[in-house]
């Protein structure tokens, strides 16, 4: 019997890759191609400036180029520490032309921090924003490497900030070249972007994410978004936060406007909203709280609907039908920073509008399937890498596969590799899967609350407080208990007037909860949220210890 395992299909002889016929994926070729066919178009809106896609091209080039003629190319980190102003935008396309990899630093993090990061990212270059050269200059003293440092002086939005730096940003852009010949990555799996984790208990993990993921993940948020031409983009969302969750690449598919907005308050976003018709932006429930609570003063009338894509916990009920009023649709995703940001969506199906209000809102509160750009999506048992059964009640760790998922931890082989043990990444929230194949998340694994023997889920808890209504935003932690090992505890923000009392509240949930799922405390504060909105438990795991 003939052996043909050695032989070459047909469809493999003499059909190689070449110049004609292969180019590497990047969402580089998105900015090129909107100066090419769309070069008068509004790209960029900041105060008075407006900048179009022939500027936006060419400013990026000019970027690339001047960072080139000062030696900066593949793999070197460029950090910058910048809000949403145009030179963010502008790196996210000039550093990677240039070969490099841009690092977006977090604009509320301390100098022990950003020194950190600076070392491990072994930055050659920073440019930073003048409201934050004092952290920016204390860490530098901190750190060991020793970039160049270039100064953003926003001259629409003045600060009044020390003055540092080698060089202003302006004139970097002008000491390059818009003739600068860039080319796209030789290999598609190629670093493009550094972002790292928060870092809550330790040494933050740098993310490494490459072209390929960057160039299908900001293609599915068109097709998730439902995206036409020109779309009018509100920045309200941190673009350091997993690169802006790609949208500062994915705008320029569709020659869209980015709306820059320095800070995310009330009446710059309604006048925003109102006077340039946006029509997306994304947040977390936070800035869907800043828009509702808006004074009557300051709201504007919209004669567009809005699309708001919102990430963590998921939107009460109350919200979702205050948001929809208001003139906005509200669209529930769920990721990771390892996963480029959002790679989950609760896709709405329109027989869905017909079932009741809290139907509705038990649909919405599930995270969701897989974008079109995430291969695999599951809730499997971490100790068989089995599927849990999907039946909506067994829990498992929710896990991703494919294209979107991180290249790894930047110098990290022992977490990369435990990341990604048996062929997933893990993200180490745990969920269920619903027979439909939707998922909803049931707690991070260190956020279950095991009273008694019984694990209890701190989401089940927050849904039920979020829908009192005199209740704003909440986040249920573990006490110790010497009886019970652990009990819940609500930490809560009441709306400006009420008078609940901490009986009332934990009356209100045991008559829609378990006894044993009640919480026993309930301490009413403003809750601790990070600069992207989101409730940071670990602080309030620190002060239901100190009650204990």
């Amino acid at each position: 019997m003939k052996n043909n395992s050695a032989k070459t299909s047909s469809f493999d002889r003499d059909l190689p890759k070449t110049e004609a016929n292969y180019a590497a994926l990047s969402p580089l070729s998105f900015l090129q191609r909107a100066a090419k066919v769309f070069p008068d178009h509004t790209a960029i809106i900041h105060g008075r400036i407006r900048r179009s896609y022939r500027e936006f091209y060419a400013r990026s080039k000019q970027l690339a180029s001047a960072l080139s003629q000062r030696g900066i190319g593949k793999n070197d980190c460029v950090s910058v520490m910048l809000s949403n102003t145009p030179p963010m935008l502008e790196a996210h396309y000039g550093v990677p032309m240039a070969g490099a990899v841009l690092h977006a630093l977090n604009t509320r993090l301390d100098a022990a921090v950003i020194a950190f990061q600076l070392d491990h990212a072994e930055s050659k270059l920073v440019i930073v924003d003048r409201e934050f050269s004092k952290v920016m200059s204390e860490a530098l003293e901190l750190a060991t490497v020793q970039p160049i440092v270039v100064l953003y002086d926003d001259q629409e939005f003045p600060q009044n900030a020390p003055v540092i730096g080698e060089l202003e940003y302006e004139e970097l852009i002008s000491s390059g070249s818009e003739a600068f010949d860039w080319k796209l990555p030789a290999d598609e799996w190629d670093a493009i972007s550094l972002n790292y984790t928060s870092g809550t208990t330790g040494n933050p993990k740098g993310v490494v994410y490459h072209h390929r993921g960057a160039y299908l993940l900001a293609q599915a948020n068109i097709i998730t978004a439902a995206m036409g031409k020109h779309p009018v983009y509100l920045w309200t969302l941190p673009m350091f936060h997993c690169n802006g969750w790609c949208f500062p690449w994915s705008l320029s598919l569709v020659a869209g406007t980015h709306v820059c907005l320095r800070q995310v308050r009330q009446g710059p976003i309604w006048d925003a909203l109102a006077d340039e018709k946006v029509t997306h932006l994304c947040g977390a429930p936070i800035v869907m709280t800043a828009i509702l609570n808006t004074s009557a003063e300051l709201k504007r009338e919209l004669t567009q609907e809005v699309e708001f894509f919102t990430a963590a916990a998921p939107p009460p009920a109350v919200v979702l039908s205050a948001m929809a009023e208001a003139g906005f649709n509200v669209t529930h995703l769920y990721g990771l920073t390892e996963v480029y940001g959002p790679a989950v969506v609760n896709d709405w199906k329109e027989q869905w509008n017909e079932l009741s209000g809290d139907e509705q809102a038990a649909l919405k509160a599930r995270q969701g399937v897989n974008y079109v750009a995430l291969d695999g999506l599951s809730v499997l048992d971490p100790e068989n890498m089995q599927p849990v059964p999907s039946d909506g009640e067994t829990i498992g760790e929710v896990m991703f596969k494919g294209n979107v998922v991180m290249k790894g931890y930047l110098k990290n082989p022992e977490a990369t590799q435990e990341a990604f043990a048996g062929g997933w990444f893990h993200s180490g929230d745990l969920g269920v899967q619903h027979p439909d194949g939707y998922v909803q998340l049931k707690d991070r694994s260190k956020d279950i609350i095991i009273s008694g023997g019984e694990n209890i889920s701190s989401i089940e808890i927050e849904e039920v407080l979020y829908k009192h209504p005199s209740v704003t935003a909440v986040a249920v932690v573990a006490r110790l208990d010497e009886k019970w090992g652990e009990t819940p505890c609500a930490f809560v923000e009441l709306r400006e007037g009420s008078s609940e009392s901490e009986q009332d509240m934990i009356g209100y949930c045991r008559e829609h909860l378990a006894g044993f799922k009640t919480p026993k405390t309930i301490v009413f504060t403003e809750l601790p949220k990070t600069s992207t909105g989101k409730i940071q438990k670990f602080v309030l795991r620190e002060k239901a210890k100190a009650l204990a």
